[in-house]
């Protein structure tokens, strides 16, 4: 039996210059962070007793015969991708919901293909794992999926992460003395807008608009290396005054990124004493980041109710195998 887990990611700035359309001509860039919230995935040889050859376990039960019949597409595709043939089971268990911002649906993929490769006995590097995740995800599932997220899942870290023509990735560590990443840290507040979306179909439509986009793409980009400025010997409250730059840009490049119940969200948060905040993820419901200084967080708690507040920190690990018991492939009879 092998036990993966893989942390979910906060993203502050440079989304959507991690899609090949963009960074392939322009290059992208971008500043995010895993956070102790995880995704667990569970996998082992299945007995050969049952009718059923694989089992998935997830929001629903799968028992079926062959690997094509297995309606999870990162399931199915991923399995195939490692030419899995023998039956398996597979469980997962999340710290929080799906399709809401946090690079869910990636953590599973990364968390998958690292178990697999485990129950295998094989070792793989963490860029081997982001790099076959953003194959599964975007060329064998067909999602309208970045980079950034496959990649913070397996490395962990607060990390500027940077995308070259070619599909070249760059991964450089923040280094900065804890006390600065505390500070940043604690004035980070993340609350569940309490509905969750596609996130393909939003990022399909900010995908046709990027050529009509270069100005603002350029303008995200740009802000990667301001919040790195910031964060390393600036006044952190400038941080959160970025973060409201980047998510009025941002809401700008598609319809579907926001809606009336978000912007109102958005602005009791401002109303509340928050500096600034962003919508994660793709965009169109999930989870809202809010930038607000530890003494209004009292305040701003109470008059943000009765939305969901999630407390998190950031986590450096990435994707590990928490749990590894070698076992054979399952009997065959004969």
């Amino acid at each position: 039996m092998i036990i993966s887990r893989t942390p979910f990611r906060i993203s502050f700035f440079g989304g959507g210059t991690d899609y090949p359309v963009w960074y392939n001509e322009h290059g992208g860039a971008v500043l995010a962070t895993s956070i102790n919230r995880y995704c667990y995935i569970n996998c082992r040889y299945l007995p050969p007793f049952f009718e059923h050859k694989f089992r998935i376990v997830y929001s629903m039960v799968e028992d079926v015969r062959t690997i094509e019949d297995i309606k999870h597409p990162a399931v199915r595709k991923g399995l195939q991708f490692m030419r899995i043939t023998d039956g398996v089971e597979i469980h997962n268990d999340s710290d929080l919901p799906a399709r809401a911002g946090l690079g869910s649906s990636s953590s599973f993929t990364v968390g998958l293909l690292h178990a697999l490769h485990g129950m295998r006995g094989e070792m793989c590097t963490r860029m081997q794992l982001a790099q076959e995740a953003i194959h599964v995800e975007r060329d064998l599932i067909g999602e309208n999926v970045g980079a950034q997220d496959q990649v913070t899942a397996a490395f962990g870290g607060l990390n500027v992460i940077r995308f070259s023509p070619g599909d070249r990735i760059t991964i450089h560590p923040v280094t900065l003395p804890l006390d600065r990443i505390h500070l940043l840290q604690n004035h980070l507040l993340l609350y569940f807008t309490g509905f969750s979306r596609n996130a393909s179909e939003i990022a399909a439509d900010q995908i046709r608009n990027t050529p009509k986009m270069e100005k603002e793409l350029q303008a995200i980009q740009a802000m990667v290396d301001e919040a790195m400025k910031i964060i390393g010997s600036g006044d952190i409250g400038d941080f959160g005054r970025l973060l409201h730059e980047g998510w009025e840009i941002k809401r700008s490049l598609s319809a579907k990124i926001s809606n009336a119940y978000l912007d109102d969200i958005y602005a009791r948060g401002l109303a509340a004493g928050a500096i600034g905040g962003k919508l994660l993820g793709a965009g169109g419901g999930g989870f809202m980041l809010f930038f607000v200084p530890p003494d209004k967080q009292v305040h701003f708690r109470r008059q943000m109710a009765p939305l969901l507040h999630v407390p998190f920190e950031f986590e450096s690990l990435g994707s590990q195998i928490i749990f590894y018991e070698p076992s054979v492939a399952a009997a065959k009879p004969g």
